[in-house]
């Protein structure tokens, strides 16, 4: 397989995809895996990555536990606005749009740009539903984009925000909710806890990009803006009744282990959605 392989270049935070991408492939090649991703174990297996450092690590399957419960927001979200557009804020190497879509959502896949060179060998964008932007999620050029699409919005934005300041988290949402009134927001939380103890992380140490941003409570962010609202909010360990009711039981089985396996110093990352809501609702309105 090394004549079909290649390595990729990827900075500091672009190289946590691989982590995500690492864990939906174990997931898919076992049996009783939390998902089915065949897209992604044959990206792993083009891919020149040192992905073995990875085995066993109890993170994988909690990471593909958080990719389900962004798929079953997204879906809800498909179900009452079938013709919305969804923004997947740091896409990497994710499937969602394959197993979210719906024929009429309008998507954008964004991330930053090796992580989009990356990508672009792997997926095509289908004119006009959906395309691939390489831009930071604190560019406001894809928003200038996104706005121009159909609305509402959904932003699925996973595994990014804790790479951040705070201060550029609030404005984030600040931005978004005075563009894109309305919209959903999707996005994971880590505790201080998280960030205290991430040297010591099982794979988040392996990796040079490090946590800044850290919350314990996901409704103190609704007062960083008018108009956001904390919609909903599990962890790991309380997943939406909605979603654990379509698990096999097998697979009920393993997402309860899978739950239970981090250390206690280290917390759950709250899964948090959020409303921005409308201008009636006392948002400021777009302009």
């Amino acid at each position: 397989m090394g004549d079909t392989t290649f390595r990729p270049t990827l900075g500091a935070v672009e190289e946590t995809l691989l982590i995500t991408l690492y864990g939906r492939a174990v997931e898919t090649r076992d049996q009783n895996g939390l998902l089915d991703d065949p897209a992604a174990v044959a990206m792993v297996e083009a891919i020149d990555y040192d992905f073995a450092k990875f085995d066993g690590k109890p993170s994988l399957p909690r990471a593909c536990l958080r990719t389900l419960t962004f798929d079953h927001w997204v879906r809800a979200f498909l179900a009452e606005h079938p013709a919305g557009t969804v923004v997947e804020v740091g896409a990497g190497l994710n499937t969602r749009f394959e197993r979210v879509d719906n024929g009429r959502v309008r998507w954008i896949d964004l991330d930053l740009p090796g992580a989009i060179a990356l990508r672009r060998r792997f997926f095509r964008e289908d004119e006009p539903r959906r395309e691939m932007l390489a831009a930071s999620v604190l560019d406001t050029s894809w928003m200038d984009r996104a706005a121009g699409l159909p609305g509402p919005w959904f932003f699925s934005i996973e595994a990014v925000l804790p790479y951040l300041a705070e201060d550029r988290v609030r404005w984030l949402f600040a931005e978004l909710t005075r563009r894109f009134p309305g919209s959903r927001l999707a996005t994971d939380i880590a505790t201080t806890a998280m960030v205290a103890n991430q040297g010591k992380h099982d794979v988040v140490s392996m990796m040079a990009a490090r946590f800044d941003w850290a919350c314990d409570e996901p409704r103190d962010v609704e007062s960083w803006a008018p108009g956001v609202r904390l919609a909903e909010e599990c962890t790991l360990a309380t997943l939406p009744e909605e979603l654990v009711a379509g698990f096999s039981p097998a697979r009920r089985e393993r997402a309860r282990t899978a739950a239970e396996t981090v250390p206690e110093k280290f917390g759950s990352s709250r899964l948090s959605l959020f409303q921005l809501r409308g201008p009636e609702d006392g948002a400021a309105a777009p302009r």
